[in-house]
Formats: C-alpha cells, sequence, structure tokens
C-alpha cells in the first residue's frame, strides 16, 4: 500500500512561509539553528545581517523558499522552526501561556477578557509540550507591540516585533508542537482592540506635574508609586494609593491624576474609579 513521504521539518516551513509567515531553523533547544559568522570573533560585531551572511537569528527570518532551504542546509541538525512576530503580512502577535508549577496563563489570560471586556477570538492555537498555549493574532502595521514576560499577568508572555514562536510541528528537547485539537482549522484572527491596548504601551507621561492638579512631593510619589506597579499588583497598588491621598484630604483633586496613571499601566478606565471609589468609601 502507498503511503506518502513524511513531512520533514522544512516542508512544515515552507508550509508556512507560503501563507505569509517569515520562518527560521530552530534548534531542540528552541534557539536559532544557524551559527552565527561572528561567532569566532573576540568582539563579536552588532550585526543584524548587514554583513550579508546568514545566521542572525530573528533577522534571517524570510518566506523566500529557496532562502528558507539555504538557511535549513546550513543547519541540518535543526528540529523545528521559529515563527517571526511583528513582520508584514500578519504584523502577527504570539501570546504564549504558560502553564507550569502553580501558575495557570491560560486561566489568567481567560480572566483578563473578562475584567477588560474582550472575548478570546478563534485562531490559530499551538499546544505546548508543557501543557500551555501559543495563540496568533494579527496586529495593525501601524502599531508596534513589544515582547514582554509576564507583565500583563504571571504565565503571560507575548511575543511582538523582534520575537517569534515555535511553529506546530517542531520538535524540543520538551516535546513536539502541535495544532490545539479543535483549532486546525482556524485562520489568524485579529487582535481585540482592548487586548491590542494593553498590548501597546501608552505615551509615556511627559511630566508628572502635568499630570497632577496639586504639588508636593507626596502627590507625585503616589502617581509614581502607580506607574511603577508590576504585573499582577496593579490594582492593589492604585487601592493603596488612593487611600493615602483621602488621608490627606487630597483624594478628590487626585483621582484623575490617578486613574490616568492606572490607564498608563493597563487598567481600564472603569476597573480604576471603581477602585479609586472604594478606597473614598474605606477612608470616610
Amino acid at each position: 500500500m502507498f503511503r506518502p513521504a513524511p513531512c520533514t521539518i522544512v516542508d512544515r516551513a515552507l508550509a508556512a512561509a507560503a501563507h505569509g509567515i517569515a520562518v527560521i531553523p530552530l534548534s531542540r533547544t528552541k534557539l536559532p539553528a544557524v551559527r552565527s559568522p561572528h561567532r569566532t570573533q573576540r568582539r563579536p560585531a552588532r550585526c543584524r545581517g548587514e554583513c550579508g551572511q546568514i545566521g542572525h537569528g530573528i533577522h534571517d527570518a524570510t518566506t523566500d523558499p529557496d532562502a528558507i532551504r539555504v538557511l535549513f542546509a546550513a543547519a541540518p541538525w535543526a528540529t523545528g522552526y521559529g515563527i517571526a512576530c511583528g513582520t508584514p503580512p500578519n504584523h502577527l502577535i504570539g501570546v504564549d501561556l504558560d502553564v507550569k508549577n502553580d501558575v495557570d496563563g491560560i486561566a489568567n489570560f481567560q480572566r483578563l477578557a473578562h475584567d477588560h471586556g474582550f472575548t478570546v477570538p478563534e485562531t490559530v492555537t499551538v499546544a505546548t509540550p508543557s501543557g500551555g498555549l501559543h495563540l496568533w493574532l494579527r496586529g495593525p502595521a501601524s502599531r508596534t507591540v513589544p515582547n514582554s514576560a509576564g507583565r500583563l499577568a504571571p504565565g503571560i508572555d507575548v511575543r511582538g516585533s523582534g520575537g517569534y514562536l515555535v511553529g506546530p510541528g517542531s520538535i524540543t528537547v520538551r516535546g513536539q508542537y502541535v495544532r490545539a485539537p479543535g483549532t486546525e482549522g482556524h485562520a489568524i484572527a485579529a487582535a481585540p482592540a482592548e487586548l491590542l491596548r494593553l498590548l501597546t504601551p501608552a505615551a509615556p507621561l511627559r511630566t508628572l506635574s502635568l499630570a497632577l492638579p496639586v504639588s508636593g512631593r507626596q502627590a507625585v510619589a503616589l502617581v509614581q508609586f502607580v506607574l511603577d506597579a508590576p504585573g499582577g499588583q496593579r490594582n492593589d497598588r492604585l487601592y493603596w494609593a488612593a487611600c493615602r491621598a483621602h488621608e490627606g484630604s487630597q483624594g478628590p483633586s487626585m483621582a484623575q491624576a490617578l486613574v490616568d496613571a492606572a490607564l498608563h499601566i493597563g487598567l481600564s478606565e472603569n476597573e480604576a474609579r471603581a477602585t479609586i471609589a472604594s478606597a473614598a468609601r474605606g477612608r470616610r
């Protein structure tokens, strides 16, 4: 009986490239497989491919079939391929949801969607060997989404411009990446507007005093305390700052400045105002 030839990792990379997705070869450790042409230099050049050679990681990513074959020929040990994020035509955004130890990125992402009023779209979804998921989302050409780790919530990493995801079919030291069951027919969906707002850093506050209706070191310190909040502590920091503002009778005049700071770090306006109102009630 005739049996089709097994699909090689090069075939899978070429198939992805045929859909406009730029790829690079990966080793079993998920790192770029093509060795740097500058590796023997005492002071390696800060080169992103301007030298004309291959071996510059994500900067080698391409959709050209001939170039892809050259990359894999230079790294016959490659067992996977990387999906470049942030490049046209899809301007791909990868949402990496880790599930390990006591962190559940999938549950945290669902909670984030509920809290910020967006629906997790049906999109290309890749199951990772550790039980996590990679969501592929299409971003707009007009925005640059940065890479981040745990900024939105524990277990949620973002792959944006300059980042990459492990492509389905890739084999790593931890196992194989595959399309998640039930999502095989899904196309890349657009990132929801509310999620995109969370992923895209807000324009920096030029001068804190411009956002403050009151003067003094305490007012500046309270706003900065909120702006410096790490992922998972944003709402708690906002509440604490609002409580301190009301202790000093600056609560009403500080409210908008605290809301602005909360929006800057990714909280929604409704959530921020509810937290500040709760702090005001607690200080009465």
